[in-house]
């Protein structure tokens, strides 16, 4: 293994596989792994599959020392490795990128790499400069060095992630559902550093990923957990996805119920909801003259690149961004101002990007479920606490959550977080329901579900505005698509005339 302008190239043939052998670990009385055995070898994409909560993340994170097995070692080359902590995998050669990321978002890329490879109090920051800029030339990241991270976009930070561990010197990478936060063009081009970090440095990359399309471009092998146990590994090339979509769920599985559009909202209908012209400064993140209206009934898919509009136009309809210009109607009525509880009261309901953000992880499942309507369960001198729990578990067992109504929203899967946010939003019947990101970083059943609730609910006249960076996601779902280019809504497709071309060519700014 040698060093090359300070990021580690190991060798394809002489770097030692890393062995995890017979890892169980268990939280109370549920067995996250039960005797998992795994290899990883140099300058192999090892692709590691399974529904939310199979067990996925639970293993890395003992490789990377975020967590220790109950029994089991991980070895390299035969020997023993004591990984009790994130330093002790590094200096192992392991790395690891979350998807939340650990930058310190007030300083310069330079500086956040700095304090990750240093050794000594001692940095010099030109030399680390000279190898960011070598680095990102030599592997597609093109990361500036001199900017803050917090004015980098997503897709920038991560690049900054997996440079921090290439310089720190990790000769295999873990990345954690890596495409969950990027749009479409920043996916291929993170597949590309992919490669390139596997066929040019040698590097063995563990990705975690659901996206059966990622995997076929870019992994050498497969492995499937499911239910804290590998069911099966094997060569990429050799399995198709119609069977680890099998070995990853069982064989009871189910499509996402295809939409009925015979019955699509008519055009004879007044509108829900309309936006003419809403505007808000740049300073404040920037809308331009957006104009669109929603029947009851109908989805309104909302496509973009990410960094185009979308996360400040839901940042409007769930008023955390006021409009500068333009007017937000509701059933004909305009809102004097688009705050939080104007919206509330007029019956729009929202589920946020980010479900780590919309509840409080330290309160139990059947208090995140009545955060918006405290006011409902609220008595003369405490909340009523037996209706919560009538609530609570009515929601779970009609949303299918696989929790009980007193565990901690915490220690949920991804995948019964996003349900608990969708059973507290559709338990209102609003009349608008601003859903952004619903299956971000789910797996192939909890993707399905959460489909299938948007459109039981626009099925009950619910006007919805959807806006996802999943591209078949709007396909499958929307009755018509809206596309955003910096900060506008450059055109409006009917289904039945959407397609991934022509939707593409107006999210690149081709003009129609």
């Amino acid at each position: 293994m040698n060093s090359v302008e300070g990021v580690v190239i190991a060798s394809r043939g002489g770097a030692p596989s890393i062995y995890l052998r017979n890892i169980t670990k268990a939280y109370g009385e549920t067995i996250a792994l039960s005797d998992v055995s795994l290899d990883l070898r140099a300058g192999e994409v090892h692709a590691l599959l399974g529904e939310n909560g199979a067990g996925k993340t639970t293993l890395m994170k003992i490789l990377y020392g975020l967590s220790q097995p109950d029994s089991g070692q991980i070895e390299a080359d035969g020997v023993a490795l004591k990984i009790e902590s994130p330093r002790d995998a590094r200096a192992a050669g392991i790395g690891m990128v979350t998807q939340h990321f650990s930058l310190v978002k007030n300083m310069t890329v330079i500086e956040n790499i700095a304090l990750a490879s240093a050794k000594t109090f001692a940095i010099d920051l030109a030399r680390v400069r000279a190898e960011i800029v070598s680095a990102s030339t030599r592997f597609g990241l093109d990361v500036p060095p001199d900017a803050i991270v917090s004015s980098l976009p997503i897709s920038l930070q991560q690049r900054v992630e997996i440079l921090k561990a290439l310089m720190s010197g990790c000769s295999y990478l873990i990345l954690d559902e890596p495409t969950a936060v990027l749009g479409p063009n920043d996916i291929d081009s993170l597949l590309e550093v992919i490669r390139r970090l596997r066929s040019d440095a040698g590097i063995g990359i563990v990705l975690i990923s659901h996206k059966m399309a990622e995997i076929e471009k870019v992994a050498d092998r497969v492995s499937v957990l499911r239910r804290g146990q590998v069911v099966s590994s094997s060569l990429a090339n050799g399995i198709t996805s119609k069977e680890l979509v099998t070995l990853m769920v069982g064989e009871q599985q189910s499509g996402a119920e295809q939409r009925q559009r015979s019955a699509s909202p008519s055009q004879s209908q007044s509108p829900i909801l309309v936006l003419e012209s809403v505007g808000v400064t740049r300073e404040a993140g920037g809308l331009s003259d957006v104009s669109f209206a929603v029947r009851p009934g109908e989805i309104l898919g909302i496509a973009g690149v990410s960094g185009n509009g979308q996360t400040e136009l839901v940042n409007v309809l769930s008023g955390t961004t006021q409009i500068d210009s333009g007017t937000i109607v509701v059933e004909g009525r305009q809102l004097g101002s688009n705050t939080p509880q104007s919206l509330m009261r007029a019956g729009v309901g929202i589920l946020g990007e980010d479900r780590h953000a919309s509840a409080v992880h330290a309160l139990q499942v059947v208090e995140n479920l009545i955060l918006d309507c405290v006011e409902k369960f609220a008595g003369k001198l405490q909340l009523r606490r037996k209706e919560m729990l009538s609530h609570c578990e009515s929601a779970i067992t009609q949303f299918e959550i696989k929790a009980n109504p007193k565990q901690a929203f915490g220690t949920l899967s991804g995948g019964n977080m996003q349900k608990v946010l969708l059973a507290r939003l559709f338990s209102r019947n609003p009349k608008v329901a601003i859903i952004s990101q619903p299956t971000r970083g789910l797996d192939v059943m909890a993707t399905n579900y959460v489909r299938s609730l948007i459109a039981q609910a626009s099925k009950q006249s619910t006007a919805v505005v959807l806006v996802s960076e999943d591209l078949d996601e709007i396909l499958e779902l929307a009755d018509r698509v809206a596309v955003m280019y910096r900060g506008s809504v450059v055109g409006i497709v009917d289904h039945s005339e959407a397609s991934r071309e022509s939707i593409g060519e107006l999210m690149a700014g081709i003009a129609k």
